[in-house]
């Protein structure tokens, strides 16, 4: 009997506590400032250098550049940067070693995807992914 009155009291103390659950789908969660999600590429700003492909500990990064059209500029162009989000860990490390901030991370983290085929993302969505860019990255 004392067992039922100390588990009947802990449940009617907790009745009057404040939910902790959010209801996600509808409303957006709070990410710390510092969160890694998904990274956004501006295809402009890449001189190349395959930095970010080097560091990448997975191997998921894959650049090729091209020699630019006009031979009075030097240096290459971007000609393809794809991702491999089936085996990216969102390390940040691509960002960091980026010496143009071409590639930076964002708050997105809704990469759900119902065939592994979609999680490989081409330069194109990359650069179309801007909904929550981090604070100290927005420009």
């Amino acid at each position: 009997m004392l067992g039922l009155t100390k588990g009947l009291k802990y449940t009617l103390k907790n009745l009057t506590k404040q939910n902790v659950t959010t209801k996600y789908p509808d409303a957006p969660l709070e990410l710390p400032d510092r969160f890694r999600g998904i990274q956004k590429f501006y295809p402009e700003k890449c001189i190349v250098c395959n930095q970010c492909a080097a560091i990448c500990p997975t191997e998921c990064i894959q650049l090729t550049g091209k020699k630019h059209p006009d031979p009075a500029k030097k240096g290459k162009i971007i000609d393809t940067y794809d991702i491999n989000f089936e085996i990216c860990i969102l390390c940040d490390l691509c960002t960091e070693v980026c010496p143009t901030e071409a590639i930076v991370m964002t708050n997105n983290f809704e990469l759900a995807e119902y065939s592994r085929d979609e999680l490989f993302k081409d330069m194109r969505w990359l650069d179309e992914n801007d909904a929550n860019i981090r604070k100290e990255n927005k420009v």
